[in-house]
């Protein structure tokens, strides 16, 4: 779920940060620093563990506790990588971090010792000290925002001049203007809106808990041994090392939840591979973003998003991962055929990697990563436990089961019996899960200060006003509205914002011109989700760009192409709104028949049907208006027969792709054996 930037080099990827400034750090400002890091990873870890245990306190103030320990952990990792001031001088950077732990340590305390007499005796006559601790606090954030997320540090700062200018704006927009203390208030002490509102209050309570499964995954190496199973199964056949991509992906993104993080953990993988298998570096780097951006659609951890709309639904987030699968499939499925397609075209099929087998403990973690899929799903699905509950279950099971295995290792290997052999999964789960849980903890307390914004000053009322106009000329123009409004919105901002400003201007309105709420919380889902790809700013694409050495803009350009099925998907949930209405076996038929279509699209921008030119634009063209046909009428017996001839197509282009691969990869053999 956290992002961050890295770029390749031949030992593998660092974060840029750390190659550009963290050399000329003194080893002992390092060493310091990251040892102070630890420490407070482990307070950290160890305060939410006691808190999934008993709920002590409650989540408002678990936030207020937390909040200001989640900025301290993130500034000393920026301090211990380079990263906090990387143009400063190390030792000045380092007085500047000072400052800002010690501030947002003693602001914390206060907030935290203070708690019940902030909420009830001093409710709304606070004193000065809280006002001071209050505002110190919204200050660092807005600092934290301008050097991770500058859209959102720009978009915060337009906000609170309007909260406190809005008199001078005409119009529907303009309201009576408020004083600073009520900015302050707003954004911290009252904690129903601002810094400790429920959106951090779900990042390190809801989210959190699934962030466990994933650092427990990560640090035992199970991320490294499902990219290395795809790797393998890839091996065995040079027309399944494209599909790799698409697998490694898919097992990736079923529990890391971003795209870009994906994108970084399975790009340096694959797509060095792809490239030496001779498809183009630009359309490598598409094919790892469009499969990553899987990541933010794959149960049983959709990203930030899916647990935001649970909450924001008043549903049980299962409700959310059941309803969940049929679109990702439908999205991985059509992203797979359109591989498969390239591949055939640019003959990627002459070059098999070279990879060791998979050893014991490989076996293990991917059977360890099966069962914290399957028990997921297992507790929220069949037993219906609450989400937050089945997923410590499942943490608990793999720290005891993948503790045992290690000891079991170390004991077999004289070698592998050193501290450091013992001590490294640990280390590495604490610094996973304190790193993203802080950084996810941070980025939605500064979401929380849009939030606040809006609230009291009623934008979304006004803009709800002109959708509900806009809605009585064409329900149609209000979805393209609420598409072109999350674009703009998801050029500048991550997911998780894009789908929360998404859902509190445009989906309460949209769901009162009479659009189901499923499709329209799904619908800005998959636009947040979007988000990570829309031009020009697309994270996923500046990622997979740099590791492959291609150009960014073109990269991008070629992964829309590459995520049509995400694109198709916003279309079905208007015209097959059943696929995500209802779970389970409601989803089948509207499913298959989505699916088709998207296939078929995908099928006849890819596919090869005739070595003629006229013939093969001529099939191609009417494979794709029946394809388009066939999603736009939601009348079975219309749409069954399209769907007979476009799967029939379909089959069709799989056989002549297939041949024609085949024949050509025989072809360029004789050659190059005929050469020698």
């Amino acid at each position: 779920m956290a992002q961050q930037t890295e770029r390749s080099t031949e030992e593998g990827t660092v974060p840029e940060g750390e190659a550009r400034s963290g050399n000329r750090q003194p080893a002992w400002l390092r060493t310091a620093a990251t040892i102070a890091f630890y420490g407070v990873a482990l307070f950290f870890t160890a305060a939410l563990l006691y808190y999934y245990a008993t709920g002590a306190g409650g989540p408002t103030q678990l936030a207020v506790g937390l909040v200001p320990v989640a900025y301290v952990l993130a500034a000393l990792d920026d301090l211990r990588r380079g990263e906090l001031y990387p143009r400063l001088p190390p030792l000045v950077s380092a007085a500047i971090a000072m400052v800002f732990i010690a501030v947002a340590a003693a602001a914390g305390s206060y907030l935290f010792v203070e708690f019940d007499d902030i909420r009830t005796v001093r409710v709304g006559r606070w004193n000065e000290t809280d006002m001071l601790a209050g505002a110190a606090l919204i200050v660092l954030l807005l600092e934290y925002s301008r050097r991770k997320y500058v859209p959102l540090f720009v978009l915060n700062l337009l906000l609170i001049a309007y909260v406190v200018y809005g008199g001078f704006i005409p119009g529907l927009f303009g309201h009576s203007g408020m004083s600073w203390d009520r900015v302050v208030t707003s954004m911290s002490l009252e904690t129903s809106t601002g810094v400790f509102e429920q959106l951090p209050q779900l990042g390190l309570t809801l989210i959190g808990s699934f962030i466990l499964v994933l650092a427990i995954l990560r640090g035992f190496g199970a991320i490294d041994s499902i990219l290395k199973g795809a790797q393998r199964l890839a091996s065995r056949s040079p027309s399944l090392l494209p599909q790799a991509a698409v697998i490694g992906s898919f097992g990736v993104a079923a529990v890391s939840g971003s795209g870009a993080a994906n994108a970084a953990t399975t790009g340096s993988v694959t797509i060095p591979a792809l490239i030496r298998s001779g498809i183009p570096r630009v359309r490598a780097a598409a094919i790892e973003t469009a499969t990553s951006l899987g990541g933010q659609l794959m149960p049983p951890l959709m990203g930030i998003a899916a647990f935001l709309m649970a909450d924001f639904m008043g549903v049980s987030y299962f409700d959310i991962v059941a309803r969940g699968f049929a679109p990702a499939i439908i999205y991985f499925l059509g992203v797979s055929l359109a591989v498969y397609l390239l591949a055939a075209r640019f003959n990627a099929a002459g070059y098999v990697p070279d990879v060791e087998r998979l050893g014991l403990t490989d076996k293990a973690n991917l059977l360890a990563y099966a069962a914290a899929i399957a028990g997921l799903i297992w507790f929220m699905g069949v037993q219906r436990a609450p989400a937050m509950q089945s997923a410590q279950r499942v943490f608990f099971a793999l720290l005891v089961v993948l503790s045992v295995m290690l000891v079991i290792r170390l004991l077999r290997s004289r070698e592998l019996r050193q501290p450091r052999h013992l001590l490294a999964p640990y280390q590495g789960f604490v610094e996973t899960f304190a790193r993203m849980t802080s950084e996810l903890t941070l980025l939605l307390a500064t979401l929380g200060l849009v939030t606040a914004s809006f609230t009291i000053t009623g934008v979304p009322t006004a803009v709800g006003q002109v959708l509900v106009e806009v809605a009585s000329i064409n329900l149609v123009l209000v979805v393209l509205v609420a598409f072109v409004f999350g674009y703009v919105v998801g050029m500048g901002l991550p997911p998780a914002p894009t789908y929360i400003i998404v859902a509190v201007v445009i989906a309460p309105f949209m769901i009162s011109a009479g659009l189901d709420p499923w499709q329209v919380h799904f619908y800005a889902f998959l636009i947040a989700a979007f988000g990570e790809l829309s031009p020009p700013t697309s994270v996923t694409a500046a990622v997979t760009s740099k590791i492959a050495d291609a150009s960014f803009t073109r990269t991008m350009i070629r992964a829309i192409e590459m995520c049509l099925p995400l694109l198709i998907l916003m279309v079905a949930l208007f015209t097959w709104p059943e696929v995500v209405q209802e779970p389970g076996v409601p989803q089948l038929l509207p499913g298959a028949m989505v699916l088709v279509a998207t296939l078929g699209i995908i099928t006849s921008l890819h596919a090869v049907f005739s070595g003629s030119t006229t013939r093969n634009r001529t099939i191609r063209l009417v494979l794709g208006i029946l394809s388009v046909s066939l999603l736009a009428h939601p009348i079975l017996p219309i749409a069954l027969p399209l769907a007979l001839l476009v799967a029939a197509a379909i089959f069709l282009a799989l056989r002549t792709t297939r041949a024609r691969a085949a024949a050509e990869l025989a072809q360029a053999r004789e050659q190059a054996a005929s050469g020698t």
